[in-house]
């Protein structure tokens, strides 16, 4: 008799077993949710999945994620970076970092790169709704995970692991508080074709007020694409999402200069608002954070999902080493995670925010600095390595 197929997870009914207890109840089944419960998973833990409200916004996701060296090597180990199709994942073997020009003068550069590092590339630029839906796929499939119904209640669980999202309703309900530097500005997120081949080169300017960084990505042209990510004064950033597609182009134009050659609007527009954001506590009795529902950094260095999945390997990593008689409950268990967490995520919000406010001054003087500076980093070959080093470990 032949052995039955095993239906994946998505498709079984909301068994008693679920019914009964689990082990953790992963609440939001974004990026960093749904990682986290195929690492728990994979450590033999029943983990029950809630998906996030479905959004209401049916638009294109556009979005695209600098995945660093550690987030790669997770996705390895979920089994998910190898069924990526082809195009979805593109390497980025240098980058390209203008300061703002002035007074008919360049602005500083500094540049970066995989063979500087003795890497073999300095990151992955990634399609956000691709590895989503290989991760549900994974999910899908995965023997100790099961995907909750929308209207399925909560099963009981030991542990719950709140990977909603800056906006989590669970962290507001626990009352952690949430202390939130909103920037005033927005991110716009688009995709883009160039007339010129991009050649696995990152590109950012920084031109108080803005950020603007080029994404070299090979859909829907291979070799000739980015994935636009440009942080602006919200004010900016509705007058440029109001434009047609010829005159945001001409836009991009006159902030890049033509660097990277003709560029060309190819997507629908998405924004979202940016802050610096901690929660105040990060793990308690039977719960813990992770992802941008215990942090959130400006998009600059391009470093906020690589922390969330930083989290989720640590936490994975913390429980799979825990003391026999310790319960994956118990509090001391879970501060070892955010202790282990908390100066990372810390520095990285310092960092980003440092550098926002740096370039954000309009004085001539403070942009005559911030030039210089950037020109003597790029001549200091140990202080980039150090640099590189610290965003490829996130």
């Amino acid at each position: 008799m032949p052995a039955a197929r095993a239906t994946p997870s998505a498709e079984r009914p909301y068994n008693r077993k679920v019914m009964k207890q689990v082990d953790v109840l992963v609440r939001g089944a974004g990026i960093v949710g749904q990682s986290l419960a195929l690492a728990l998973g994979r450590l033999g833990l029943s983990v029950a999945l809630r998906p996030d409200p479905p959004r209401a916004d049916a638009s294109p996701d556009v979005r695209a994620y600098a995945l660093n060296a550690g987030s790669v090597n997770l996705m390895r180990t979920l089994k998910v970076w190898d069924e990526l199709p082809a195009g979805a994942a593109t390497p980025v073997y240098d980058m390209h970092v203008q300061g703002d020009a002035h007074d008919g003068r360049a602005g500083g550069t500094i540049a970066f790169s995989a063979w500087e590092q003795q890497v073999g590339e300095l990151a992955w630029i990634v399609d956000a709704a691709v590895l989503e839906r290989e991760l549900a796929n994974a999910v899908r499939f995965a023997p100790h995970v099961d995907r909750l119904a929308p209207n399925q209640p909560d099963p009981p669980a030991a542990l719950t692991a709140l990977c909603e999202g800056k906006a989590s309703a669970s962290r507001e309900a626990l009352g952690v508080v949430f202390d939130r530097q909103d920037y005033g500005h927005s991110a716009i997120a688009a995709r883009l074709t160039t007339t010129q081949p991009h050649q696995g080169i990152a590109r950012q300017w920084f031109r108080s007020p803005d950020v603007l960084a080029l994404l070299p990505f090979d859909t829907p042209q291979a070799g000739s694409s980015y994935a636009l990510v440009w942080s602006l004064p919200r004010e900016r950033a509705q007058a440029l999402l109001a434009l047609g597609a010829p005159a945001f182009d001409a836009e991009l134009a006159q902030a890049t200069g033509g660097a990277a050659g003709e560029l060309a609007l190819v997507s629908e527009r998405a924004a979202w608002p940016l802050m610096l954001a901690r929660a105040s506590a990060w793990s308690g009795p039977g719960w813990v954070l992770l992802g941008d529902a215990a942090h959130v950094v400006h998009p600059l260095a391009g470093q906020g999902l690589n922390l969330g999945l930083a989290d989720v390997a640590t936490l994975a990593r913390v429980l799979a080493e825990r003391e026999p008689w310790r319960t994956i409950a118990d509090p001391k268990l879970l501060r070892r995670y955010a202790r282990e967490r908390a100066l990372p995520t810390w520095a990285m919000g310092q960092l980003t925010d440092g550098l926002l406010q740096l370039f954000a001054q309009p004085t001539p003087l403070v942009r005559e600095l911030r030039n210089r500076g950037l020109t003597l980093v790029n001549s200091l070959s140990p202080v980039k390595r150090w640099l590189t080093a610290r965003a490829l470990d996130a």
